[in-house]
């Protein structure tokens, strides 16, 4: 998930960490920009108070200040440590988080960042434009870059029908987003004042609420056992599922204190409960949160102590207990793969990190990194070939604000071109239960392709731990492996907090529950224009899509956004969305930035 963990000051926080440019002031005249720093940053705490657009000019101007004197110490000092500590007394002073989060993220990222620094040089103005709305010039490092589409022309489409009554049917388990925080203790503090709560280290609280057992709906993530609880309820109906997709993010939340062993360390510790108790099959992709620091994955052009093959070696190893071996060098290389599940089925398992927003490494180069929407292009043209149809697995879906414009265009482009191979796409990151909608290029009318979107397995925040169940089309000659129906699964963490009785239930049926009688893209485009009018249906949609955790009530805006982002594959991209002077694209993005969590 994009780490947005800190509160909405992380972006300033961000700020000071990004590429800056040419020093405005002499060595001598930091203090007295500290000062200035210092002011501007009370100015906005007022403003945020009294009016919204002084602040948004406050913050802008409090970021190209506090760049140019990161800056002006990077370049008259090339000491990380120096920029280190001016940052970690910016982030304490603005109040960005508490004293211990800001003195281990700076060090957390602080050589990622400044390596970067070093390779890119951008003026404040450049940068601030990156990360705050109308301020600067933003540099664009995504702009003007296409893949290469093979030559062979989009054959006639077919629009897809649903299958006959009785034929046989493929259940596929989901799981993602399991966050599992193996410093989880019951009893700790729940609002801690830190991103990640419930620890056995959490800052101590003032009373009120403290974590239970199973997990707690607040700033908390997945304990070991209630990871195990599930997987022993999962053994006990595995003969069910013909496999299962588990689309990444297994660590927890604590990014600020994150190391290369912590990382390989969860990962082993889940993967080996997850073979213990599951004999199927199970094809994984890679999530944010895998590497350290958080969201840090440089493309292979990035080789010695910064490579990302500590991590990509261990995932090849861990991986190919379930995929052919064959898998294993592009796993090594990109992480992602493609495997033969039978004979015309494939499924295609890639790696989102390489259109992560947070993925600092992608400023050297966000063209294509590691080739890899190149290579699906082919792997899908194969398929094509071959007859097969493909289900493609990965992330961070293509249509969030976490996920590089220019890569999602062009992954859009690729959908669109191979709309009669695709069958289905399957994704996490978000925490929650929803899905995108794909339309034609030509016209954007005919809905041609859908990525469900699944529920989180961590109730961090404000949700249910929760797994999906999907039903496809199944194994017959002429089957459209598209998806027939869908169930989500939840925990109530109250009722298995008050019992000590965790139980995993129906949370509902899709068919049943939206009296849907198919679930193709043109039921789905019906369905999102139901949503629209019927107040009754989105309510109901709403509260599903928080896994019927408690949760505040949807208003006019919010109603907008999540219908607005149903109806949008393409990142940053208004022209699906149904915008009013009350409502428009930049509300829409703000409140999507609010709301994010991950």
């Amino acid at each position: 998930m994009a780490y947005v963990l800190f509160s909405t000051g992380s972006a300033l926080f961000c700020a000071f960490l990004l590429l800056v440019a040419s020093p405005p002031t002499s060595h001598s005249d930091v203090r007295t920009d500290m000062e200035k720093l210092d002011a501007l940053g009370r100015a906005m705490q007022e403003a945020r108070l009294s009016n919204p657009k002084l602040e948004s000019s406050l913050k802008c101007s409090l970021c190209e200040m506090g760049m140019s004197v990161v800056q002006d110490l990077f370049l008259k000092n090339k000491s990380q440590d120096e920029v280190a500590k001016v940052v970690t007394k910016l982030c304490i002073l603005f109040k960005v988080e508490d004293s211990t989060v800001c003195t281990s993220i700076v060090q957390e990222f602080k050589h990622e960042v400044l390596t970067v620094i070093d390779k890119l040089a951008l003026s404040p103005s450049e940068a601030c434009g990156l990360i705050i709305d109308d301020c600067g010039s933003p540099y664009d490092p995504t702009s003007f870059w296409n893949i290469t589409l093979p030559n062979t022309p989009k054959p006639p489409v077919t629009p897809p029908k649903p299958p006959k009554p009785g034929a046989p049917v493929s259940r596929v388990l989901f799981l993602s987003d399991v966050h599992v925080d193996l410093q989880y203790k019951p009893g700790a503090n729940v609002d801690c004042g830190e991103p990640l709560c419930c620890r056995a280290n959490s800052p101590p609280g003032k009373g009120g609420p403290t974590a239970g057992k199973w997990g707690d709906y607040r700033y908390c993530d997945t304990p070991l056992w209630t990871m195990e609880n599930l997987l022993q309820h999962l053994a006990e109906k595995q003969s069910q599922f013909d496999y299962a997709v588990w689309t990444g993010d297994i660590p927890a939340h604590d990014v600020w204190n994150q190391s290369r062993a912590d990382q390989l360390h969860v990962l082993n510790t889940v993967s080996a409960m997850m073979l213990k108790y599951l004999k199927i099959p199970i094809y994984p992709a890679l999530g944010n949160h895998e590497s350290s620091p958080v969201d840090s994955f440089p493309p292979p052009f990035v080789t010695g102590k910064d490579s990302i093959s500590w991590l990509y070696d261990a995932l090849a190893e861990t991986w190919t207990h379930w995929t052919p071996v064959s898998t294993k060098h592009n796993i090594e290389r990109g992480a992602f793969y493609s495997v033969l599940i039978r004979p015309g089925f494939r499924l295609i398992s890639i790696n989102t990190n390489y259109c992560n927003t947070n993925n600092w490494w992608l400023l050297l180069n966000t063209t294509d990194p590691a080739g890899q929407l190149q290579w699906l292009a082919q792997q899908l043209q194969q398929a094509e070939d071959k007859g097969e149809k493909v289900h493609i697995i990965g992330h961070i879906p293509p249509g969030t604000g976490s996920c590089l414009k220019a890569w999602s265009w062009n992954y859009y482009r690729i959908i669109d071109r191979y709309e009669s191979t695709v069958a289905a796409q399957f994704f996490g990151h978000t925490h929650k239960d929803h899905f995108e909608l794909f339309y034609d290029m030509k016209n954007r009318t005919r809905p041609t392709n859908i990525a469900y979107i699944g529920p989180s397995v961590t109730p961090y925040q404000y949700l249910n731990p929760g797994y999906k169940v999907y039903e496809i089309d199944g194994n017959y000659t002429g089957s459209s492996l598209h998806v027939v129906n869908q169930q989500t699964y939840i925990m109530n963490l109250t009722e298995a907090n008050l019992t000590d009785k965790p139980s995993w239930k129906l949370e509902y049926d899709t068919k049943e529950a939206y009296n849907m009688s198919s679930m193709t893209p043109v039921d789905w485009d019906k369905f999102v224009h139901q949503l629209e009018k019927d107040d009754k249906l989105f309510k109901l949609f709403y509260s599903y899509y928080y896994k019927s955790a408690p949760t505040q009530p949807c208003d006019q805006k919010c109603r907008t956004a999540l219908i607005c982002d149903l109806k949008t594959a393409r990142s940053n991209d208004p022209s699906m969305c149904t915008l009013t002077s009350e409502v428009t694209w930049r509300d829409l993005q703000n409140y999507r930035t609010a709301k994010r969590l991950c």
